[in-house]
């Protein structure tokens, strides 16, 4: 203990009734009772009054300065006992208080009540923020979490290893921030994106497996759930399949949410999803298990229709069961949902109790169509169908993920009381990228394609699916890893196909290119985000909430003023110039 406290404020207790002693603290209310003045002095530890007949003593004092209190620990009245704090049984009779730190009278915002102000004031405030019990325990619980994970890390036998912060620009799948450098005119650092490729040449340097909070940054437009500097749990594995990284992942998620959740956790092993399934069962690689509701591919059914909007084009269904005897309103809501996602608006039919169909678009189908509908959707009575059908199959699979996840919410058929994980793998290699008309990687570009090199023997590239995979957690992607290409000419091969010739891939990865020339292992591994698995255990649905001093969501930092202007002197020294 120092010389301004002798007991924590929140650990005052009976056992101490009648003792002297000496506390520090943060003022959150002073209380005038005509005679009697009470004031509620608070810690870390919590909170506990003080009391003194003597106006004077808290003479001048303002909410939030910092205080040293010397005094005597009393009962209170039994009458008046405070049960909603650790101490409300005692009080502190003040002798004497000294003044630390004196705070304005006018504060930006009342410390309890913080999270109910604008944002962008918060940030500003981060400080004061931060002394809100509810902040301050994110910011804790951030920190036991954080142990948590080194223990289990360390558990496994993983060697904690740190990475290099400033490195080299690498086009991994994001926008890099760069760094320009003053002895080296006209050329740049980078921040790292991800360790990828440090991880990858430590498995080449013969470490066994490989860990560490790693922070990441990419300059991306920042929202809910993603923020241009953020940590993630990274690890690798030499000599490691695709199943033992699975394991390693679900023993780190089923362990961690199941000793800091409060909800059921998914039992081991996690189910397994090809993105083609996943893609076509609920339109997104990062579904909700939780939503019992499934995509139906009902494009056959209308093949020959003579209905206009149907016919010849994608066609998806989603059956909901007992929902026929909603009313009108409710599926308005529906319709207007749907017009928010970029749909004209949607259609349905109601299946009644004698197995006939009612809704919009029930005049437009023909008796076939009707039974072919029963048999494809396995309708039944009180169902209801809803149709989402677009010319572009892409586009149709994506608004119909949106719509399930729409019904599953309206309809409330998603259990909240559950954490459902799922493993969806097999993602594809590459992907036509329209607005730069050429294939580009899908995900990862150093990540094994399924059938190696023999894989390219295949000439639609679309085709192709890489050894790579997503752990998610209600409709959450919470990790990302795979098995990583190792050989050299495989890897030269998937760079050729995305428009890299050999030359460049030796000069923008030239530290991978020459380490796997010498006896590379087979390795794999993952990266389980760090806020996102915060967000998930406090129920959070913005990453800002569990950052410490997180940017706003236009990422500017209100509290220290970044980004910044630099004065030209700084500017000469790394060879810019800023253009009109």
């Amino acid at each position: 203990m120092n010389i301004y406290r002798t007991n924590y404020c929140g650990l005052v207790d009976e056992s101490l009734d009648q003792k002297e002693i000496k506390l520090a603290g943060w003022i959150e209310n002073i209380r005038d009772h005509g005679g009697v003045i009470f004031l509620d002095l608070r810690d870390e530890k919590g909170t506990v009054q003080l009391v003194s007949n003597d106006d004077s003593i808290f003479n001048g004092l303002t909410k939030e300065s910092t205080i040293s209190v010397t005094g005597v620990v009393r009962m209170r009245n039994e009458e008046d006992y405070n049960n909603r704090i650790k101490t409300g049984k005692v009080e502190v009779l003040v002798d004497k208080i000294e003044v630390l730190g004196k705070s304005k009278n006018n504060l930006p915002f009342e410390i309890m009540t913080s999270t109910n102000v604008s944002e962008e004031t918060r940030l500003k405030y981060r400080y004061l923020d931060l002394r809100n019990e509810k902040v301050h325990n994110m910011v804790k619980f951030r920190s036991e979490l954080l142990k948590y994970l080194r223990n289990k890390m360390d558990s496994l036998e993983f060697t904690e290893i740190q990475t290099p912060i400033i490195t080299a620009s690498s086009p991994e799948g994001a926008r890099d921030f760069i760094i320009p450098s003053r002895k080296f005119k006209g050329k740049f650092y980078a921040l790292p994106q991800a360790p990828q490729q440090y991880k990858q040449l430590l498995m080449c340097s013969g470490f066994d497996k490989y860990y560490q909070i790693a922070p990441c940054f990419r300059d991306e437009d920042t929202r809910a759930d993603r923020a241009l500097e953020f940590y993630q749990l990274d690890f690798e594995m030499a000599f490691a399949t695709e199943e033992d990284v699975y394991k390693v992942g679900e023993e780190i998620f089923y362990d961690t949410f199941t000793k800091f959740g409060n909800k059921t956790v998914s039992e081991r092993p996690f189910r397994r999803i090809s993105f083609k399934e996943a893609m076509a069962k609920y339109g997104t690689d990062k579904p909700d298990l939780r939503n019992p509701l499934e995509i139906i591919d009902l494009s056959e059914v209308f093949t020959e229709s003579e209905f206009k909007p149907f016919k010849g084009v994608t066609v998806k269904g989603i059956k909901v069961d007992n929902l026929a005897t909603k009313s009108n309103s409710w599926f308005n809501e529906v319709v207007d949902y749907a017009k928010t996602i970029g749909m004209p608006g949607i259609g349905y039919i109601s299946i009644l109790e004698d197995m006939s169909f009612k809704g919009p678009i029930d005049k437009f189908l023909t008796e076939e169509d009707k039974k072919s509908l029963i048999e494809k959707a396995d309708l039944k009575e009180n169902s209801v169908l809803f149709f989402i059908a677009d010319r572009n199959t892409k586009l149709a699979t994506k608004n119909a993920g949106l719509i399930r996840t729409h019904l599953g919410e309206k309809a409330e058929l998603i259990d909240k009381n559950r954490y459902e994980f799922c493993i969806v793998n097999n993602f594809p290699m590459f992907e036509y990228k329209e607005e730069d008309k050429k294939y580009d990687f899908c995900h990862n570009p150093f990540s094994m394609p399924i059938g190696g090199i023999k894989a390219y023997e295949n000439t639609n590239l679309e085709d192709i699916e890489a050894y790579q995979f997503d752990f998610v957690c209600n409709g959450n992607e919470m990790a990302s890893g795979a098995v990583r290409n190792h050989d050299l000419e495989c890897l030269e091969k998937g760079f050729s196909a995305v428009g890299y010739d050999k030359e460049v891939v030796k000069e923008r990865f030239g530290a991978l290119y020459n380490a796997f020339q010498f006896g590379a292992p087979p390795h794999a591994g993952m990266a389980p985000g760090f806020e996102r698995m915060i967000m998930l255990l406090k129920d959070e649905t913005n990453l800002r909430e569990v950052i410490t001093f997180p940017t706003s969501a236009s990422g500017e930092d209100k509290l220290m003023g970044s980004p910044s202007n630099v004065d030209e002197k700084q500017l000469r020294e790394v060879h810019i110039k800023i253009r009109n």
